[in-house]
């Protein structure tokens, strides 16, 4: 099951909302209407699951049913970014339009001054962007045009997932929580974290502690103060995926998103707390993080392909459910690769290896395999000029990003090893790798908290395998000579392929 798409540009895809990218993605054959009623418990992620393996489509489920059996008339979307090409649209990019777009968030990250004037017009475009990260206030919001209160809050009148079987209650798996400092009402962040269903109006908040919302929580906490906090469930792809982005901390996600749609992004004030939410969202819960209350998340499958540990995290009261008057409800599940979260980061590293290699200069690509749960192993390859090199890339590639920080595993190769080829990597590990010189482990060091492997919740060790070619002082030897025909011979052989009647069989 393949997407059938009538047309490759995504330009005409930058959308305000999600229901205009919704239209757009059905008018491209990438998305399905399934209006027979499906439950909510299980069914709705075996068939995503078997969806998204297949390069399918979005999938809009039009009944979805409870767990009691009533049938929700809020239609739930998942599969939303199940493919490259639909991310890509999603950042108002065409179709393979990953690397334009990573080149410009290069050069914001570290611009350089124009050398003529033919320079200064070519960055001209690069400016109009970077004008549409300023937010723009707007009093009427469509995501306020229904708003529920006191004893109308009930998170059972939304459509939400239970995903696995085990797992104790639905779970809100797509939020986006908006949360900022006590001090700086500027100090705005957006993450995703899921968010166990507790009650009618409460939910848990569980979030790791080096995400924004944990930092901005532990502000309100050392004041004694629960924190406000606004969870968008469905914005404009343009929202959703800046969310997601790993993005430096001063970077506020609702301006970034500006960026990516060469639009500002329209927030109006929350309804009952301080804080901006997109206009054009489906839905809004709104309420307080508590600073005390804590309450037992889990165990819910997760994107590692085990089911996460049960432990305590803060509970969410909720003041004000707000939503459009015929919202849609973004969903998705989180597995053992592939799955959503995946094929998301498999787009982001394309956006940020240009970032790297600005840092580290001698890098000439790096891949994250999407089967070592995104991140937790990385393949580099370096130019390399000096003895020690491929360790100081390592420890650097480790504090450079967190998501680098929770990385288990670096292998270090060189620029004739393809890093995205296993056989080519596997080659080089057996060629040019000795384990009693080219191991470097380092303990004690942060890690992934939901990775059972590590010794202790959160913290654990790295290893870093040098499959380099050595040169002086790291060998004494000399070293061998890869062995590869003269382009001569590549070419008569070329000139006589078809004469020698091979030409139709390999």
């Amino acid at each position: 099951m393949k997407d059938s798409t009538t047309a490759t540009s995504g330009a005409d895809l930058r959308t305000t909302d999600l229901q205009g990218f919704v239209t757009a993605l059905e008018r491209r054959r990438c998305l399905r209407r399934i209006s027979r009623p499906v439950s909510l418990v299980h069914e709705i992620t075996e068939i995503h699951r078997r969806v998204l393996e297949a390069g399918g489509p979005a999938l809009l489920f039009e009944k979805p049913v409870d767990a009691s059996g009533n049938v929700h008339d809020i239609p739930l979307l998942t599969n939303l970014f199940g493919t490259q090409e639909r991310i890509e649209w999603g950042l108002g990019v065409e179709s393979g339009g990953l690397a334009g777009l990573a080149a410009m968030l290069a050069d914001l990250r570290h611009p350089s001054p124009p050398a003529s004037s033919g320079e200064v017009c070519a960055k001209m475009p690069l400016l109009r962007v970077a004008l549409s990260m300023r937010l723009r206030q707007v009093g009427s919001a469509p995501v306020q045009q229904i708003v529920r209160r006191g004893g109308d809050i009930d998170m059972r009148s939304l459509p939400v997932q239970w995903c696995w079987p085990g797992e104790p209650a639905p779970l809100v798996t797509w939020p986006l929580v908006i949360t900022r400092s006590p001090d700086d009402p500027n100090d705005i962040n957006v993450g995703v974290y899921r968010m166990q269903v507790l009650g009618r109006d409460k939910l848990i908040m569980r979030w790791l502690a080096h995400r924004g919302g944990a930092r901005h929580h532990r502000q309100w906490q050392q004041r004694g103060r629960d924190m406000p906090v606004a969870v968008v469930i469905g914005a404009d792809p343009a929202t959703i995926l800046a969310a997601v982005m790993p993005l430096p901390e001063n970077v506020s996600e609702l301006a970034f998103a500006g960026l990516l749609r060469r639009a500002r992004t329209r927030v109006a004030p929350a309804i009952t707390v301080p804080l901006p939410v997109p206009a054009q969202a489906e839905i809004v819960l709104e309420g307080t993080v508590s600073a005390t209350e804590t309450a037992e998340e889990g165990p819910f499958g997760d994107h590692t392909g085990y089911y996460n540990a049960v432990e305590r995290f803060p509970v969410m009261s909720l003041s004000a459910i707000t939503m459009r008057r015929n919202p849609v409800y973004l969903s998705t599940y989180t597995g053992r690769p592939p799955d959503e979260p995946s094929r998301l980061g498999e787009a982001m590293l394309e956006l940020f290896v240009p970032l790297v290699k600005r840092q580290f200069p001698e890098i000439t690509d790096l891949w994250m395999p999407p089967e070592a749960c995104s991140y937790r192993a990385i393949v580099v390859s370096i130019d390399k000029r000096y003895p020690g090199q491929a360790r100081r890339i390592m420890m650097g590639l480790w504090s450079m990003l967190p998501q680098f920080n929770y990385t288990k595993l670096i292998v270090a190769v060189d620029p004739d090893i393809d890093v995205r080829k296993w056989d080519d990597v596997v080659w080089a590990l057996s060629t040019r790798f000795d384990a009693s010189r080219d191991v470097m482990i380092v303990g004690e060091t942060p890690i992934d908290y939901l990775d059972f492997a590590s010794p202790r919740p959160g913290i654990g060790g790295k290893m870093g395998l040098d499959a380099t070619r050595k040169i002086a002082p790291e060998t004494d030897r000399e070293w061998g000579q890869v062995l590869a025909m003269t382009p001569e011979i590549s070419q008569r052989v070329d000139a006589l392929w078809h004469e020698i009647g091979l030409g139709d069989q390999l």
